[in-house]
């Protein structure tokens, strides 16, 4: 079994947009290809919108080089970009935005939700494309709640959503450009689970709710926080000290150079400053391929 590396904990909240509070978990900014090909996770609340809110959420701002994977677990968000794609992005769905050559996009609170107000939680993570793939054509996969595959847990001991990847033997419905598992975990408290990691993956825990323990070394993660494993030995051994909610991401580091800034994230200063070109000139979002 895989052991644990290290905790890595953010406790200050900040705004993107109107969207607060937001808690930065990781970025590549601290952490590098330590966490590759995963880029970045942040966590917005969980919070309450006032019913009749003005606040919408963050306005259009362009992407390029990487993937969004945006998570709703409460509330509803609206989503429209440079392709044409879009839509209502509603409790337990998921949308899988692939960036690539470049699109531009505004997330907001839906209409209704601001209307009626109430609960919000979601989570986006930044993931990386290979050195390859940076310039292809954008794409937008609109996982909706139902259709992400489901396995219940022997012993009633919870659940796993499977967004990407595989989880005994059931396949999730994201495509990806390169192989990883991105499992929407729920266990409750007492229970173990074995998830599947292999040698020389990036494996990374990160605990929206509750408190667990690591099998191996008994190390306690807390609420919140991300769990970053050995790259050495396979699977990951957890018990749920409460009710845990977590996201398990696992993968085979892309051993690339990252070179990002605001928005943009490439292999290059040069392909960075030529990124900033291409939105001036009117070629961004053009895939080269």
């Amino acid at each position: 079994m895989k052991s644990l590396a290290f905790i890595q904990r953010n406790d200050t909240y900040f705004a993107i947009g109107d969207f607060y509070p937001a808690l930065s978990v990781f970025s590549y900014h601290e952490l590098g290809n330590t966490t590759s090909p995963f880029l970045l996770l942040d966590h917005l609340g969980p919070g309450r919108l006032a019913p009749k809110s003005t606040k919408k959420g963050v306005n259009e701002h362009p992407h390029r080089g990487f993937e969004t994977v945006t998570f709703v677990f409460a509330g509803e968000l609206e989503h429209q970009d440079s392709t044409g794609q879009g839509g209502i992005i509603a409790q337990g769905d998921v949308q899988w935005m692939t960036a690539a050559s470049g699109i531009q996009h505004i997330e907001h609170f839906s209409p209704a939700f601001r209307e009626q107000g109430g609960y919000f939680e979601m989570v986006q993570l930044w993931v990386n494309l290979p050195a390859k793939d940076k310039m292809s054509s954008p794409r937008y996969q609109s996982l909706l709640s139902n259709t992400i595959p489901k396995v219940q847990l022997d012993q009633d001991a919870g659940y796993v959503r499977i967004v990407a990847g595989q989880f005994q033997n059931t396949l999730g419905i994201a495509k990806t450009f390169s192989p990883m598992n991105v499992l929407d975990v729920h266990l409750n408290k007492d229970q173990h689970l074995t998830l599947p990691a292999s040698h020389g993956d990036t494996i990374l825990i990160y605990l929206r709710k509750g408190k667990l323990q690591f099998a191996k070394d008994e190390e306690i993660l807390e609420e919140q926080a991300l769990a970053v494993m050995s790259s050495f030995d396979n699977d990951v051994a957890i018990k749920a000290l409460e009710h845990c909610d977590l996201l398990f991401l696992s993968a085979p580091p892309l051993q690339e150079p990252i070179n990002g800034h605001g928005f943009f994230v490439m292999n290059s200063y040069e392909e960075i400053l030529q990124a900033y070109e291409d939105l001036k000139n009117g070629t961004f979002g053009k895939a080269s391929n």
